[in-house]
């Protein structure tokens, strides 16, 4: 089980402001490239799993995780990880064809074949990914990862920190970010949902025009608000959360979802 704390900064000058605060403490930076995998059925996504390809540094190194499970809860995040090692070149000729995935030698993705019945007839496509710049830093006995997110409506910015103990070193980090006046944006404070609901949940607005929550190709970013919407991803699966906002938008969520942030 894998225990992260993750904390949403407010905006781009809060990231500036937190890399120039850590940067005695800084270790290295990662550029990697993360890209995410299912049936066309979406056979993995209706089981809360999600299976996702992770370039190092121009390829230098790539890493095949399988997720399930997902939860958030008030800035925590656990989900069950399994993880290993790919030849680069190997990963990345399963980009270009998804289909070469269920022929890689790999224990992750003997796993998703037994466990899921994914591969030889049942093959793998694409979803689609994002980039990010993770900056590590080694400050007080913990990891601090710093992330800048590019996704094709905005870039996203937070800190996370995997740890025993979450809900301390969530409290660490908020006072340390406090003390600093650095900003955190608004992140949702509880997510577990399973794709069947996320289908069924509308917001409707009184011009008529209805958003879905959509699947989302993207591990884990929390409410990101970009002119006259906001958009918000579960953990682990990254079902999006699309509102319309303003005068004309009324939005009427279930009660499962009446914790999370939405405007």
């Amino acid at each position: 089980m894998e225990v992260e704390v993750k904390l949403l900064l407010q905006d781009a000058a809060a990231h500036r402001q937190l890399t120039t605060v850590l940067s005695p403490f800084h270790s290295k930076t990662l550029h990697q490239e993360n890209l995410f995998f299912d049936t066309p059925t979406n056979t993995l996504s209706s089981q809360l799993s999600v299976l996702r390809l992770r370039f190092l540094n121009k390829d230098a190194r790539c890493i095949v995780s399988l997720k399930s499970k997902p939860t958030l809860v008030d800035g925590v995040s656990r989900v069950q990880e399994d993880e290993e090692e790919l030849d680069p070149r190997s990963a990345r000729a399963c980009v270009e064809d998804p289909t070469r995935l269920a022929k890689i030698e790999s224990r992750i993705l003997k796993r998703v074949k037994e466990e899921f019945g994914v591969g030889g007839d049942v093959g793998f496509v694409c979803l689609g990914g994002f980039e990010n710049k993770r900056d590590v830093f080694d400050w007080n006995n913990l990891k601090l990862e710093v992330d800048e997110t590019k996704y094709e409506f905005g870039t996203c910015y937070e800190i996370e920190c995997e740890s025993a103990d979450p809900d301390g070193v969530k409290k660490l980090l908020e006072e340390f970010l406090k003390e600093n006046g650095i900003g955190l944006g608004s992140s949702p404070r509880e997510v577990s949902l399973s794709l069947e609901d996320a289908m069924r949940y509308d917001y409707h607005t009184s011009n008529g025009r209805e958003a879905r929550i959509l699947p989302m190709p993207c591990l884990f970013s929390p409410i990101l608000p970009i002119p006259n919407r906001q958009i918000g991803f579960a953990s682990g699966l990254g079902f999006g959360i699309i509102s319309q906002h303003g005068t004309d938008a009324k939005a009427e969520p279930p009660s499962k979802f009446q914790s999370q942030s939405l405007s």
